[in-house]
């Protein structure tokens, strides 16, 4: 089963800034769907379950793409029971991880179970799509100012969900630092800017996704410096 990741660097949906990204989102979710409407499965967690943020989210993927939209609740007051979200989840045709607290967001999705319900639908074929948080989480580590017990503060490097080898860091236009960071811990690391955003497929980069920003593998070397490579491979059918 062909599993297909989009992991978007940053950028504001609410502004269309990340446009073309989210057009090739929709082609992964029409090529999947086949012969019916598609739906998209919105999963706000890391803005707190932000309703605007969904209705941003519905207002482009619904009135641009003609994707049904719909979306998965954790927060407490509006939480749903784990059969209702595997039953949304596994029925969708995208599912597309907002940006926001990632702390927060892995304390709730491990709280809820929602890691390994959309690990479940990531397998069964349905293609995932993350910004900034919902990007970063599915490393080894990721460079993040999101504290695991859900405080917002210091950048620092913490553990994601071990799905990508290495490190990560998105928004890298604005996180200069970062070189720094991979060469003080010595791991691998993929740096992606806003408006930018990498295809993964069965966990292999196989595209390069821009509405302006750029991709970057950073590689510490034995001499103590940096090899910084641009990522520069063509989407998937041009």
């Amino acid at each position: 089963m062909e599993r297909n990741l989009i992991t978007i660097g940053g950028g504001e949906l609410r502004l269309k800034s990340t446009l073309g990204i989210d057009a090739y989102c929709a082609q992964l979710a029409y090529r999947h769907a086949k012969d019916h409407r598609p739906l998209a499965v919105f999963v706000p967690t890391a803005s707190h379950d932000s309703k605007p943020y969904f209705n941003t989210f519905r207002k482009t993927y619904t009135t641009l793409f003609d994707i049904k939209a719909d979306l998965v609740l954790t927060v407490r007051g509006g939480e749903m029971d784990t059969e209702a979200m595997r039953a949304k989840l596994l029925s969708a045709d995208l599912i597309y991880i907002g940006g926001g607290d990632t702390g927060f967001m892995l304390q709730e999705w491990r709280r809820t179970g929602l890691d390994k319900l959309i690990r479940q639908a990531y397998h069964q074929g349905i293609p995932v799509a993350g910004l900034s948080a919902g990007a970063i989480c599915w490393y080894d580590l990721m460079y993040t100012d999101s504290a695991i017990g859900g405080e917002m503060g210091e950048y620092h490097v913490r553990k994601g969900l071990h799905l990508l080898r290495g490190m990560m860091s998105p928004h890298y236009n604005l996180r200069p630092e970062f070189d720094q960071v991979v060469l003080e811990d010595g791991s691998p690391a993929i740096a992606v800017e806003d408006n930018c955003a990498l295809h993964l497929r069965d966990e292999k980069i196989v595209a390069v996704v821009s509405t302006g920003g750029h991709a970057y593998r950073l590689t510490p070397q034995e001499d103590g410096t940096l090899l910084k490579e641009e990522i520069t491979m063509a989407p998937v059918g041009e």
